[in-house]
């Protein structure tokens, strides 16, 4: 009777093991883990962050939120791969990198479009004016990211390549250390880098995305396995940063403070740095556009070996069932 009963009681225990285990595609005890980067592309996400708007969406499901930090796209990349988050927030050069096909990754909405968020700087009182003058300079960016996308297209421009100058890989938030010390002769960076490098050392800007066909698109992307069968997560997700994007222009002072401090920057900053933004969501046939320039790029430099077209990774149908 003992063995029956312990028999009994063990079978009871797998099957709470198995029932507890469903639905947790995520995170620990089923939290949807959100991997978050201090780039001014992705306000919508912090504001949405500092209000509790996505914890409260989804307490009614049962999940919780883990917002995992990262520096910038490339780690992100990894993390995603590894199965380690869920969804994130990336420029074009990580998004095309990380939805090659092969990988477990998908475009799930646009998170903003920012060409003039993206720049080269140089320092105060440099002899570097225009893309001509970087011929044989040290130019620093992050490798992988969007600023890397844009040292190729700002040379192109005076018909330099990236084999013209010496490319010196550096963590985004090493910027200004990078060209204060005069380690690198420029850097190309993002917001809020940009307004803080030009603020802070008086940093001049010599070209910006638009300056060169740089569309700064960035977006929103989840690994499928976790999208699939976790679709209202996503939407709920994707619903509130649209619904913060829509907040934007009348943002209270609270939210502002708190944002530009998760940014390291000032309030009055960062109210002049959103205006450079479209916070869109929607996939639109132009981000298509764009995402697939970034993949020519890497692939006529080798970065990357496999041409694809980005719609082939792309899933709208999260963002379509916002109500």
């Amino acid at each position: 009777m003992k063995k029956r009963i312990a028999c009994h009681l063990g079978v009871l225990i797998l099957m709470l093991g198995i029932f507890a285990g469903c639905g947790t595609v995520g995170g620990s005890n089923g939290n949807v883990r959100i991997a978050i980067q201090p780039s001014a592309a992705f306000v919508p996400l912090f504001v949405a962050k500092e209000k509790g708007w996505i914890e409260e969406a989804l307490k009614e499901k049962g999940v919780g939120v883990e917002w995992i930090d990262f520096v910038s796209g490339p780690p992100m990349n990894d993390a995603l791969l590894a199965e380690d988050v869920d969804l994130g927030v990336i420029g074009d050069v990580p998004v095309v990198t990380v939805c090659a096909p092969g990988n477990d990754v998908s475009v799930v909405a646009i998170a903003a479009q920012a060409a003039d968020s993206y720049a080269v700087l140089v320092p105060a009182g440099s002899d570097v004016k225009e893309a001509a003058d970087l011929a044989g300079k040290r130019v620093a960016t992050t490798f992988g990211s969007t600023g890397h996308n844009m040292v190729q297209k700002f040379l192109a421009t005076a018909g330099l390549t990236i084999n013209d100058i010496h490319l010196v890989n550096i963590a985004a938030g090493d910027a200004e250390k990078v060209l204060a010390s005069n380690q690198a002769d420029a850097v190309s960076i993002w917001e809020p880098n940009v307004t803080r490098l030009c603020d802070g050392i008086g940093a001049q800007i010599i070209g910006e995305g638009s300056d060169c066909g740089l569309a700064g698109t960035n977006a929103v992307v989840a690994r499928n396995k976790y999208a699939e069968e976790n679709p209202e997560i996503v939407t709920a997700i994707l619903e509130q940063y649209q619904r913060a994007a829509e907040e934007l222009p009348t943002l209270d002072e609270e939210t502002l403070n708190k944002v530009a401090q998760d940014l390291s920057i000032e309030p009055d900053q960062l109210k002049l740095i959103i205006p450079k933004f479209n916070y869109s969501v929607e996939i639109t046939e132009g981000d298509m556009d764009a995402l697939n320039d970034t993949i020519r790029f890497l692939n006529d430099n080798q970065i990357m070996r496999t041409n694809y077209d980005i719609a082939e990774s792309t899933n709208s149908s999260y963002y379509d069932a916002i109500p």
